[in-house]
């Protein structure tokens, strides 16, 4: 074989291997709702006790104790950046549908404490914060990293999860049709 037939198909061969991995890519990037999917949806909510970000007793926050009411639990940390982004959407969610049944609630997820009372102070949240210290509710909840959002139907049981930023306009929506839907 030749020189020149040598380079053609060694061209051919990286060509057709770089389409490989662009269809690959591809694939999971369109299907990214698909691959973030969890058991969890339509299925009760794992319950929790959380200290508040302040810390003691009085401060803590029981799942269980919210029932009737639509919970929006977010998890995130003062580090992350998709956090910061998402900010607006949440205090604006507490903002309009704290009077209407509706409870937003921040989670604080792997985070020094002093820097998270520090983002809190600083970035306008008013809705409750507590502390995952050992990670166990993020694991219960499957969390792959924050941010991660899962809103929880008047009944416990959850009934969406967003996987990075969430967007004022798509927690209105969902909170809407469960605030004017039967509770099932």
């Amino acid at each position: 074989m030749s020189a020149s037939r040598s380079r053609v198909w060694a061209v051919l061969g990286v060509a057709g291997a770089v389409l490989v991995a662009a269809a690959l890519l591809s694939f999971g990037l369109t299907h990214r709702d698909a691959l973030a999917s969890t058991p969890l949806v339509q299925r009760p909510a794992p319950g929790f006790t959380l200290p508040g970000l302040e810390g003691g007793k009085q401060g803590s926050v029981r799942l269980a104790d919210l029932r009737g009411q639509v919970v929006v639990v977010n998890f995130w940390a003062s580090w992350c950046a998709e956090c910061h982004t998402e900010q607006a959407a949440l205090n604006q969610t507490w903002q309009r549908f704290r009077d209407a049944g509706v409870v937003v609630l921040g989670v604080d997820f792997e985070d020094a404490g002093g820097d998270a009372r520090r983002y809190v102070a600083t970035s306008g949240v008013g809705y409750p914060v507590v502390v995952d210290a050992d990670s166990s509710t993020a694991l219960a909840y499957g969390v792959r990293g924050v941010p991660e959002t899962y809103v929880v139907d008047q009944r416990g049981r959850i009934v969406d999860r967003v996987i990075g930023p969430v967007s004022a306009p798509s927690l209105k929506a969902t909170i809407e049709n469960l605030l004017a839907g039967p509770v099932r």
